[in-house]
């Protein structure tokens, strides 16, 4: 069992956001745990290698290649915050997610985001998704709060004012966005 990550918000621009570079990289997270790299695999970076000025592998070859490495082992991906992406970078991940399930029925796939993205979610992935809508407690965003204001590198620009009404207040806001 392989269990994959990437994290749209590890990028630093939206543009590096892509469907390629997110797929990608969860294609490097696989042949990195595999004993041995496919046949498959080999022959297509060597054959990427030969062309002018050595080009990345496009967007289908990766879904292929994952739909290979996927149908024959159970693979866990997991991708953060894809509400990060560029709409129309969203769809394309979705659409590529969905062909990697329908060859690799074994595949699970998890993603963690804001819940404006989940209508997109259960469109492209239909019938292949579950959705579960998780919302922090007050209580969570206070010690959320409290912590990162313990590691606020100038403590001294804060008053137990100051931070009483950041405390107060936020978890109030955030509820309401």
């Amino acid at each position: 069992m392989l269990q994959l990550r990437a994290s749209t918000s590890t990028f630093s621009t939206r543009k590096e956001q892509s469907p390629t570079t997110v797929l990608s990289s969860l294609l490097k997270q696989v042949v990195g745990g595999l004993e041995e790299i496919p046949a498959k695999i080999v022959e297509a970076f060597r054959d990427q290698r030969k062309a002018t000025g050595g080009r990345r592998l496009g967007l289908g070859e990766i879904v292929e290649l994952l739909q290979d490495i996927s149908s024959s082992r159970r693979i866990f991906i997991c991708i953060d915050a894809p509400d990060e992406c560029v709409t129309e970078y969203r769809a394309k991940l979705f659409d590529s997610l969905k062909q990697i399930l329908h060859k690799s029925p074994s595949t699970r796939v998890f993603l963690a985001g804001r819940s404006h993205v989940r209508d997109e979610v259960e469109k492209h992935l239909a019938r292949r998704v579950v959705a579960v809508s998780i919302t922090p407690s007050k209580g969570d965003t206070i010690r959320f709060l409290r912590a990162k204001l313990k590691e606020d590198p100038t403590p001294d620009a804060m008053d137990d004012s100051l931070e009483a009404d950041i405390i107060k207040n936020i978890p109030e806001t955030g509820s309401k966005l």
